[in-house]
């Protein structure tokens, strides 16, 4: 949870894991998850439905798509299996885990950062349909058969005082020889 330009160290930290392929980047904003990700080599989806974060966000490999995930007029607008790595930070809109995951290519990787409860003490997002309960992205990563590699649930003091959780979690055909990174492999759970 960074400021606008600057790609969450979360982020940075297991989108390296993801396997070639398709990237989305979910309630984009800006687009500095998108630019990250492209930067890594992957083809990206900024979905924004703001249409002046996803003209800051337009760039060399980035395909923009303004869309409203909330107003339930649409459809999901994703085929099941396209995307090797979705981020989504700073966002949550529980009846979209469903799709989110289906969404996920055989092994793909699902990275989350948003917000928890606890953090109304530090203003917003402080409505509770916008705070993650605890272990509420454990249990989500459960319930649809995900192998979480890294989960924290707590407070962090930057870019400011907030309470978060983070999941970094795959789908069953991801090997575990997949998961390398200096200082980043192997499973872990935090709760600071």
């Amino acid at each position: 949870m960074t400021d606008s330009t600057t790609a969450s160290p979360w982020i940075a930290r297991f989108a390296p894991l993801a396997r070639r392929g398709e990237a989305l980047d979910l309630a984009c904003g800006t687009g500095r998850h998108a630019r990250l990700l492209a930067a890594l080599g992957h083809p990206v989806v900024a979905l924004d439905r703001d249409p002046q974060a996803l003209a800051a966000a337009a760039g060399p490999g980035i395909t923009t798509v303004q869309f409203d995930l909330e107003d339930g007029t649409a459809p999901w607008p994703f085929e099941d299996g396209r995307f090797a790595v979705i981020v989504v930070t700073n966002y949550l809109h529980r009846p979209l885990i469903p799709a989110l995951v289906r969404s996920l290519a055989p092994g793909g990787l699902l990275i989350y950062e948003t917000f928890a409860g606890g953090n109304e003490a530090f203003g917003r997002p402080s409505n509770p349909a916008f705070l993650l309960h605890e272990g509420e992205l454990l249990r989500q990563a459960a319930a649809h058969h995900l192998r979480v590699l890294a989960f924290e649930d707590g407070f962090t003091s930057l870019p400011k005082a907030a309470m978060v959780q983070r999941l970094c979690a795959v789908g069953a055909e991801f090997a575990r020889e997949d998961a390398h990174l200096d200082g980043g492999a192997g499973t872990t759970e935090t709760r600071f």
